[in-house]
Order: C-alpha cells, then structure tokens, then sequence
C-alpha cells in the first residue's frame, strides 16, 4: 500500500502528538518505505508557520529535514497530478487539500488525513 501524509499528519506524526489517530499512526509505522509527502505540503508548512498557525518548532528547512530522515518520499506536483485536480469536483475550496487530494488520485495512493472535508471525496483515505 502507498500512502500519502496531509501536512498535519505528518507533522503530528513527527512530533509524535496525541492528535494523530492510532490507525493513521500504526499504518505510516506498517508502511514506512512507501510513504509519500507532497511538495505542497512543504508549501503550506511555511505559510502556515509564518503566520504562526502549526505548533512545530523549527523552520521549513527542519521540517524538510525530518521527512528525509524518515525516507518519506517528496513528491513534485506532475502534469498527471493537475490532470486529476481539473476533474475533481469542486467539494472543498482549500487548494492545498485539492492538490493533495489529486496527488492521491493521480499517484493511486491512500491519502492519510483528519480532514473531514477531504473525505467527502471518492478517493482512499485513511484516519
């Protein structure tokens, strides 16, 4: 099983939080070496840090440092990816969460999330 990490999921597994459900935790510790975290990700990590709404206390550069540490996989956005974003219905607004949401389409990926928003989608989800 491929797995893709939200932000918040894989931040909350990094810092090891309460928050992070003990199935999306045993399943990231299950499938450890095919695990995926999107660039967007990284993008939405250091807007939100700025702004002082993620509790994580290093930079991006640390939180990018962590994902190599655990061989998550830092995946580019792909022309495949902005294909399966343009047929997605228009169920949630966030664009960070619809860039994820079209990486797991595209990647035929799980997407591991707390979001209820994002599971109103047709796509593999996990919490």
């Amino acid at each position: 099983m491929k797995i893709i990490l939200d932000t918040r999921t894989a931040l909350w597994f990094l810092t090891g939080s309460n928050r992070l459900s003990q199935s999306a935790k045993l399943a990231i510790e299950e499938v450890q070496d095919d695990i995926g975290v999107s660039v967007v990700s990284l993008w939405e990590f250091t807007i939100k840090h700025s702004l002082k709404k993620l509790e994580y206390s290093g930079g991006v550069m640390d939180f990018y440092r962590a994902l190599a540490a655990n061989k998550w996989a830092i995946l580019p956005i792909t022309g495949a990816h902005l294909k399966a974003l343009e047929k997605l219905p228009l169920l949630h607004r966030d664009p960070f969460d619809r860039m994820l949401i079209a990486t797991a389409v595209a990647e035929q990926a799980v997407l591991v999330s707390g979001d209820e928003n994002i599971h109103q989608y047709e796509i593999d989800c996990l919490w």
